[in-house]
């Protein structure tokens, strides 16, 4: 898997008259060699692959990390460096540029240091953009990364259902989140255990649980806290960035509500967002323009007498939170079977806020759905 997508990568320069990428996300480092769980720019210890269209691939890795990269990195050759040795990860980078006429980096994604110092070596005019090869190539999934997708679906379900189970009168919000995560962990390993046996990824669920109740669900972002759940409280749970087995990621959010809706407004609003995302998941197939998934999901939430929505409809996902193509106003992405979205509906209301999310795969026909979790109004009210 990981040697074709190199091989891949490495067809795409020679076509586009790069002779060397320098990859430094944590994200297309794994993409491309499997390589991960490394030390990197948190701990100001640069990695980065390095790609020339014909010669041998090479990983700049701190010392402290190349037992690790000797088990799990499919490169020809690893290079380690060590903390104030030398000119540590720039040891090697001079003799490697040297002779080349375009140098493809990650320019969103490069750390500053990395970027300066290939600044200080070469013109600037020989610089070039890799993001849109390494994005295109990853939009669409293989049977492999497709197999992840189902996978990352049974775990987040397996946590909203617990999440929902946990809800009650009385409870802290951070107790709902103990319990998503363990359930989150349970399931990850069983499936790890049944599936991929001798992989030596964790099967621990681990982010700062977004969640919100009460009027805090304006708070798009809010974290578990330790507020105490009330009766009639609506309660958002959202597992982007939890959602994350086996290094793949889905969006999947619910809101539900404890006992019973007091305020009807939000009822409505909540049918709106409901019907929002309907409409988005009804024109999603392969064919399709991006944007045009957006417009009919901002189309509903503004019938109803709702603001314009603000943030988009949708996201690619896979190996990174946010991948192309995005279900967006001009994005004009022709969608494709094997893509993978996390689509949403959301309403703004007085004092509420509601949001329903899901994760898909796109066919030719329409979509397959990978977080199938009730949503109407009846279900999400915890009796």
């Amino acid at each position: 898997m990981f040697k074709n997508r190199i091989d891949t990568l490495r067809s795409k320069l020679k076509e586009s008259n790069i002779d060397v990428a320098l990859i430094t996300d944590d994200d297309n480092v794994y993409y491309y060699t499997g390589y991960y769980d490394y030390l990197h720019m948190e701990f100001g210890r640069p990695t980065i692959l390095i790609v020339p269209k014909e010669d041998k691939t090479i990983l700049i890795t701190p010392a402290v990390d190349s037992g690790l990269a000797e088990n799990d990195a499919l490169v020809d050759h690893i290079e380690p460096w060590n903390d104030g040795i030398g000119n540590e990860w720039r040891e090697i980078i001079p003799n490697l540029l040297r002779k080349t006429n375009r140098i493809a980096i990650e320019l969103n994604y490069i750390p500053a240091i990395v970027l300066n110092y290939i600044n200080s070596l070469v013109d600037q005019n020989k610089i070039v953009d890799v993001t849109p090869i390494t994005s295109d190539m990853r939009m669409i999934k293989s049977e492999e990364e497709l197999k992840l997708a189902r996978h990352t679906g049974e775990v987040g379900l397996a946590m909203m259902t617990a999440g929902r189970g946990a809800i009650k009168a009385g409870v802290p919000e951070y107790e709902v989140a103990l319990a998503i995560s363990s359930a989150g962990t349970r399931k990850s390993s069983e499936i790890l255990k049944k599936n991929y046996k001798g992989t030596r990824m964790s099967p621990l669920t681990h982010f700062l649980q977004i969640m919100s109740s009460g009027k805090d669900t304006l708070t798009a972002h809010h974290r578990a806290s330790t507020k105490i759940i009330k009766h009639g409280d609506p309660v958002f749970l959202c597992f982007c960035g939890m959602n994350n087995f086996h290094r793949f990621k889905l969006g999947f959010d619910r809101t539900f509500w404890v006992g019973e809706i007091l305020e009807k407004s939000q009822e409505k609003a909540y049918q709106v967002c409901i019907d929002s995302q309907s409409a988005a998941l009804k024109l999603l197939r392969a064919d399709v323009i991006a944007e045009e998934i957006h417009a009919a999901y901002a189309e509903v939430i503004q019938k109803a007498g709702y603001d314009y929505p603000r943030f988009r409809c949708g996201r690619g996902t896979g190996f990174s939170f946010l991948e192309k193509p995005e279900l967006v106003v001009g994005d004009k992405t022709v969608l494709k079977a094997g893509m993978v979205f996390s689509v949403d509906g959301c309403t703004y209301a007085k004092d509420f806020r509601a949001q329903v999310g899901d994760s898909v795969i796109i066919t030719e026909e329409g979509y397959e759905p990978i977080t199938l979790f009730p949503n109407s109004i009846e279900e999400s009210i915890i009796k």
